[in-house]
């Protein structure tokens, strides 16, 4: 994955579609909903958040996570399991902004190998 913060041209994304609400799906089941997401070059992400699932925990996941948008359906589908975004570095909303290290932190976690 070269591009971990933009969205694969194949996904079915679109600049300007609102995916706030949708249902976010993992590869064996649905995480949550987005609470968030930007369409910036370069630093394109969705916030989820998995409501009951891992105790009201919000994940951040670069837009390069993002196999696929079904729009009618109102559902992204991201291409790692429910564990590796357990796994995952905890969000944190006041430096997901501005702190490279933090992205630098999210960005190694997600273009590792996953299992």
């Amino acid at each position: 994955m070269s591009d971990i913060w933009g969205y694969d041209p194949t996904a079915g994304h679109n600049a300007g579609i609102n995916l706030i609400g949708f249902k976010v799906e993992a590869t064996d089941g649905t995480i949550g909903k987005i609470d968030k997401h930007s369409d910036e070059a370069g630093s394109a992400y969705v916030v989820v958040d998995t409501g009951g699932w891992i105790f009201g925990k919000q994940v951040l996941l670069p837009a390069g996570t993002i196999k696929r948008v079904d729009v009618p359906e109102q559902k992204v589908y991201v291409s790692r399991t429910k564990e590796e975004i357990k796994d995952a570095p905890e969000f944190e909303q006041e430096k997901h902004l501005g702190d490279p290290d933090y992205h630098r932190r999210v960005s190694s976690y997600y273009q590792r190998p996953m299992a």
